[in-house]
């Protein structure tokens, strides 16, 4: 393979390297220009000289400023910028250019279990919402006795889910960031692939009691098992299997139907990303939004840290100034969490994040937003709330891989889209989980954990149109059951872990 690169913007400065064994030093591209040094895959490479102080520049957006002398064709490493100031909050732009609406794409649909309260399912799962980590392990036992011993008689049901978390007791729970967790454990049990209904399993003397989660139908007595009113773990996991086997027999009854592309609910999320994720993978997330939003669907992108040095690219985007103002409040509130742990954006890269060429947060938050698209941001939702809009949707959320996917569950999307440069096997139990590689070596090197390879777009063998229109049927594939993900393949799950930004006594 010849010497290959990618220059995102004419005014870019520096460009990311293609080839998968980097370039030596000498190295000539096709256009004629030189390597100075070796520059590994995905790094970036100084297009013209870069004097000190001068701004580095990707995405025609300043990524930092250079702390020593660049000469043109060396390798920009991470100790080479000075990070830049963040977008001033309140200078940014409201709703002052918001995308006209796209002409709409009619007739898309997916095969789904309908609920009663409207909303549609990709999986028909029997849910157990736990209050209080005390019973988790009772919990995950009853739940491996009923799928041995119970499930395999209701075969239109898909899994037994546990609703099990670290939150519910030695919490200050009166306290204002409780209602975060408090909210998301309740979306959660109310997730639409749960039939919009769940068992709920207490210990009895949790902070978190049930009623404080106000699901409907918790006055039904066989709808909320308290551990504490049971005579031993015998009669306990009994009872729970009695509830389970009831549900099970109401949710074998259902079927899936035809189902409008609207009623798909579709988060976004990156993890293990590097420098092609904002050229290939997230970008053709990006196109596949926008057509979900042309179909009538909702598409929501999340994690605040790796959007508030892109914020001044979205706020001009929303549909109206209170839209915008809501994004703001989003970062705001989010400086000043991190501010109380004495930390800052600059925390959030990860030592893959930088091996794979993302020398800082502001470089990765640029890339990340690709998964947006080009539509009009219609709602931010704050932290475990269900939307109320359909369309492009901010909900905001850490951007920890796992804390991110168990808040974009409690505000209650059927389907996620995770996208990864490094690699990882992250899945979850309550949807499907499609991951797409950003670069083809991932993919040939993980070909069974890896759903679509995006890779193909950084040397000329798809484009991010194609790639997109790819993953929008196989997004409508995997809703109607017609196609698997790997991770549920596997029956890779990782752990739910609601966001508790309150005080822990």
């Amino acid at each position: 393979m010849e010497p290959l690169y990618i220059r995102v913007d004419p005014a870019d400065n520096v460009a990311i390297i293609v080839n998968p064994e980097g370039v030596a030093a000498g190295a000539e591209f096709p256009n004629g220009f030189v390597s100075s040094e070796a520059v590994p895959q995905s790094h970036k490479i100084a297009l013209a000289p870069i004097g000190v102080g001068d701004p580095v520049v990707r995405y025609g957006q300043v990524i930092g400023h250079a702390t020593r002398d660049l000469a043109a064709g060396s390798w920009v490493r991470e100790d080479c910028l000075d990070l830049p100031i963040p977008p001033a909050l309140a200078d940014l732009l409201l709703a002052t250019s918001p995308p006209p609406a796209a002409s709409p794409l009619p007739g898309y649909t997916f095969d789904g279990y309908r609920n009663a309260d409207g909303t549609a399912a990709t999986k028909n799962i029997l849910g157990i919402t736990t209050t209080v980590q005390c019973v988790a392990p009772t919990v995950d036992y009853a739940v491996r006795k009923i799928k041995a011993e119970i499930l395999p008689r209701y075969p239109n049901v898909d899994d037994v889910v546990a609703v099990t978390h670290s939150y519910g007791c030695g919490v200050a729970i009166d306290a204002p960031g409780a209602a975060v967790p408090i909210r998301t454990i309740r979306n959660l049990a109310l997730h639409p692939n749960f039939g919009a209904d769940t068992l709920v399993v207490s210990l009895g003397c949790e902070k978190l009691q049930p009623v404080r989660l106000t699901l409907p139908g918790l006055q039904m007595a066989d709808q909320v098992i308290r551990l504490q009113d049971n005579l031993g773990f015998a009669a306990t996991v009994a009872r729970l299997c009695e509830a389970a086997e009831k549900r099970l027999r109401v949710l074998n009854e259902r079927r899936r139907v035809p189902c409008p592309a609207s009623d798909l609910v579709v988060g976004v999320q990156c993890g293990g990303s590097d420098a092609f994720s904002g050229v290939t993978c997230n970008p053709a997330v990006g196109f596949a939004a926008d057509l979900l939003v042309r179909a009538g669907a909702t598409v929501m992108f999340s994690e605040v840290t790796e959007v508030r040095d892109a914020v001044h690219l979205l706020t001009p985007r929303c549909a109206t100034p209170d839209v915008a103002r809501a994004l703001i409040r989003e970062m705001a509130w989010y400086d000043d969490y991190l501010a109380l742990g004495r930390a800052d954006r600059s925390a959030n890269p990860t030592p893959g994040n930088k091996r794979g060429g993302l020398s800082n947060v502001v470089e990765k938050a640029l890339g990340s937003v690709a998964k947006s698209g080009t539509s009009a941001l219609r709602q931010v939702t704050t932290h475990g709330e269900v939307p109320t809009e359909r369309g492009l949707i901010f909900a905001a959320t850490p951007a920890s891989d796992f804390i991110c996917g168990t808040q974009q569950l409690a505000a209650h999307m059927n389907m996620h889209v995770f996208t990864t440069g490094e690699g990882t096997p992250y899945g979850l139990a309550m949807v499907p989980v499609i991951k797409i590689s950003s670069k083809t070596t991932l993919a040939e090197k993980w070909p069974d954990l890896i759903d679509l390879d995006a890779g193909r777009i950084a040397t000329g063998h798809a484009t991010i149109e194609s790639v997109g229109w790819e993953l929008f049927h196989l997004i409508r594939d995997v809703a109607s059951g017609r196609k698997k993900t790997w991770a549920d393949h596997w029956g890779l799950h990782n752990y739910l872990s609601p966001f508790n930004p309150g005080p822990v006594t």
